[in-house]
């Protein structure tokens, strides 16, 4: 198997190959008005649907929402589009909201490498995306997230404008490679053997999220992350100490709303009274979809740069497999 550091940094090729995969799937015309739809799925699975409901917030015609639970809301029946996203086909908790699902007739699309998920999909004769299979689930997001758009197109609830975007999003990312990598190992440095803190405007928390979950598997570190406005309504009264131990991080866009930005800025001289470790991290792009992914690419490098600094596997994830295990004995 690839190591992470080859799989992140084949995130552009992952890209074209998804956007193939995409234009291939063929779906089924629902029997019942879509009137709304839920993306259920955890971890790498689940972080594109988080990422994807953002990103087509303003141009999606009816409400998205994203689950990550065993079960599935109240509102879910035949108007309901429910978009099953699972990479190995055998994650407990999608699988049960998928067979509630079925039982609620809701119409099911699933993103999958096989697994249960594909075996069920066949039986009940649902549509199905099948993307490669044999990686972490957390390095296939360019896969399982392309694959939401074309989902969101086919069902007429969403513009086919996404293709112009990830095309222009790959050439982004391909002409900014050196310019990634080197600032990614400047924020690794910055981290290193510090607490991470991570803060973001609304409309990108998926790729603050992302960005956590990256370094809790790759780097093997604790991290949090919150978004703006909303913490300067309750975290922010918690700087109230030194903490030399947390290294504050901005990720920002050039886009975000005006007093939103103003937030930043005095929120920056509170965070610099009580640590030393004060950095931003400025996107690039367009689009949301172009700055969202630039910045997905450029962090998820920090986190592999973190894991080789700190001497980790990137891969491992022993504490993960012990749960599971322990779980199967229930």
């Amino acid at each position: 198997m690839k190591s992470m550091n080859e799989l992140v940094q084949n995130f552009s090729e992952q890209l074209k190959e998804a956007v193939q995969i995409g234009e291939k799937a063929v779906f089924t015309k629902p029997t019942s008005k879509i009137n709304n739809v839920l993306i259920t799925g955890l971890g790498g699975s689940g972080i594109g649907g988080t990422i994807v409901a953002e990103v087509v917030a303003q141009s999606c015609s009816v409400p998205l929402l994203v689950n990550k639970d065993y079960f599935l809301p109240a509102f879910v029946n035949e108007n309901t589009l429910v978009i099953v996203s699972s990479y190995s086909g055998n994650t407990e908790e999608t699988l049960q909201a998928m067979n509630s699902a079925l039982e609620k007739k809701a119409k099911i699309v699933c993103i999958t490498s096989g697994g249960q998920v594909e075996n069920l999909a066949k039986q009940e004769k649902l549509d199905i995306i099948l993307i490669p299979s044999g990686m972490p689930p957390r390095s296939c997001l360019g896969y399982s997230l392309t694959q939401l758009f074309f989902v969101l197109e086919g069902m007429k609830l969403i513009p086919s404008n996404f293709r112009k975007e990830l095309d222009s999003t790959i050439q982004l990312l391909e002409a900014e490679q050196k310019n990634i990598l080197q600032e990614a190992n400047d924020l690794a440095d910055f981290f290193l053997n510090k607490i991470p803190v991570l803060y973001i405007s609304d409309g990108y928390n998926g790729v603050a999220t992302r960005f956590r979950q990256q370094i809790n598997e790759n780097s093997k570190m604790l991290c949090w992350h919150n978004i703006l406005p909303e913490m300067n309504h309750n975290e922010l009264v918690g700087w109230t100490e030194k903490h030399p131990e947390l290294a504050v991080l901005l990720i920002r866009n050039k886009t975000d709303y005006s007093r939103t930005q103003a937030r930043i800025e005095i929120s920056k001289k509170v965070f610099s009274k009580y640590t030393p470790h004060l950095k931003e991290l400025w996107s690039k792009g367009n689009t949301q979809l172009e700055r969202t992914l630039y910045l997905i690419h450029l962090t998820d490098f920090v986190s592999c740069l973190l894991a080789d600094k700190r001497k980790v596997d990137a891969t491992e994830i022993n504490i993960i497999n012990h749960l599971k295990g322990e779980l199967a004995k229930i």
